[in-house]
């Protein structure tokens, strides 16, 4: 039998400790523990950690957003849940963008509680489903090769679950250092392809000239140099994966070849007229906007479909800060080992920082960062001195204008949202059932379009 779930019921009002307690502790499921302060709460933590931490948002000493921030930054495995009694708040809002799993309304329906710690056990279950010998051990939200446990990351490890069991063509798009290319082999590594090889190229490091004889492949004679037959990458992958990154940057020509082969599933070699068959499941990866690319005529329309038979979208570490202490952690173990040396931990202080960073490289950013840290650490943990400069002197990293100037679509998207959250008097459980989207995905849009409730 599994391990009950450990739950810490955080409220300044007994009343409400006694009944949660009866309540939901009345399930075999669950072991349920009352805290009736932040403080007594992150003491009740160093005694015994949980599972999930289910805290008020008003409080007196330390209200719900200041438990919030300490239990991440110490305990960055505890899911939280908050209580609010008004899910029009300003504060609510904050709470999810700072790492809260979820909310509920007081007085709160105790079938929607339970319900809410069986998604997050759901989401658990998931992540160990997926994890790999290669994943470091004890590492508990380790996807194959991506680490999180932020709602955005979920629901990526479900599709990564879903389309990896097809053969559907994958387009994943995203910002640089976001990890496609580890979305890709999580991708191939839940196939019935996981046998076989696993290729990937970078597009944009490959000129014009030599991009469809890597690709393709080459008969002898067939240019200057080419003194033998040679195999092109989708020859290497067959009955495997091939993994195309930087997919904009591909030429109109290997543009054409690439349609022949996703319609008819054959390529010929360079310089030669024998048709290959191929047996590959090509993936795609690019940081543009390849609609935009198309309506410029950049890009073919008829090739653009094609690719974007599923999509993905890597979420930007700026938007799933919550991960930031997990994979900062992780970083950390890694480097060290790597470079023999004995350190511990991240001081408060300069996790802070790093949770405070918006993270324009994302997380190849973050690894840097770290390893930086690491090489220049002389103490059993990393405290601010050790971190790079700008992350001392700049609470906030302007992020490139082409990754924040928005589409047309975009732009209609913010202006719907905005009216709806006004119409309903920001009233975020409304708003979300007239738009029609999950509430999860509501916070990232008033995140992501930088919308503020009037005062």
């Amino acid at each position: 039998m599994n391990s009950p779930v450990r739950i810490l019921f955080v409220d300044d009002e007994p009343a409400y400790c006694r009944i949660f307690s009866k309540k939901i502790g009345a399930d075999v499921r669950f072991q349920v523990r009352t805290a009736g302060s932040g403080p007594e709460a992150l003491e009740s933590l160093q005694k015994s950690s949980a599972d999930i931490v289910i805290t008020d948002l008003s409080m007196p000493l330390m209200d719900g957003l200041e438990l919030l921030s300490e239990v991440k930054t110490l305990y960055p495995q505890i899911f939280i849940l908050i209580l609010t009694s008004d899910d029009s708040t300003s504060q609510v809002v904050k709470a999810m963008k700072a790492g809260a799993y979820d909310y509920l309304v007081k007085p709160f329906d105790f079938e929607m509680v339970v319900r809410s710690i069986e998604t997050i056990l759901a989401h658990k279950a998931a992540v160990e489903a997926g994890q790999c010998p290669e994943c470091m051990s004890g590492e508990q939200f380790c996807f194959e090769n991506l680490i999180g446990q932020d709602r955005k990351m979920f629901e990526i490890y479900e599709m990564i679950s879903q389309v990896a069991q097809t053969t559907a063509t994958v387009l994943i798009t995203g910002e640089s250092g976001t990890g496609k290319e580890l979305i890709a082999s999580a991708i191939h590594a839940k196939s019935s392809r996981k046998n076989k090889p696993f290729i990937q190229v970078n597009c944009a490091a490959l000129t014009e000239g030599l991009i469809s004889s890597e690709l393709f492949g080459h008969e002898k004679g067939a240019f200057t140099g080419a003194m033998a037959r040679k195999k092109g990458l989708f020859e290497q992958a067959s009955g495997g994966t091939l993994f195309l990154d930087e997919i904009g940057d591909i030429s109109p020509t290997t543009q054409v070849s690439l349609l022949r082969i996703l319609e008819l599933g054959t390529f010929q070699r360079v310089g030669g007229s024998e048709t290959v068959k191929a047996d590959v499941r090509l993936i795609c990866a690019t940081n543009r906007d390849l609609a935009a690319a198309v309506r410029e005529k950049l890009f073919r329309e008829d090739l653009y479909y094609r690719l974007n038979v599923v999509s993905l979208q890597a979420p930007p570490l700026r938007d799933r800060k919550s991960d930031i202490p997990l994979l900062a952690n992780y970083f950390l173990e890694r480097f060290s080992a790597i470079n023999n040396k004995q350190i511990k931990g991240i001081s408060r202080d300069a996790m802070e920082l790093l949770c405070a960073y918006d993270w324009p490289g994302n997380c190849r950013e973050l690894a840097n960062i770290i390893e930086h840290s690491v090489v220049f650490c002389r103490t059993e943990s990393i405290t601010r001195e050790f971190l790079p400069a700008q992350l001392k002197t700049t609470e906030s990293h302007t992020v490139s204008e082409s990754y924040v100037t928005p589409p047309t679509l975009a732009e209609a998207e913010r202006t719907l949202i905005k009216k709806v959250l006004e119409d309903s008097n920001w009233n975020l459980k409304m708003a979300a059932e007239i738009l029609d989207i999950a509430r999860g995905t509501l916070y990232s849009k008033i995140e992501k379009y930088q919308l503020h409730k009037p005062e």
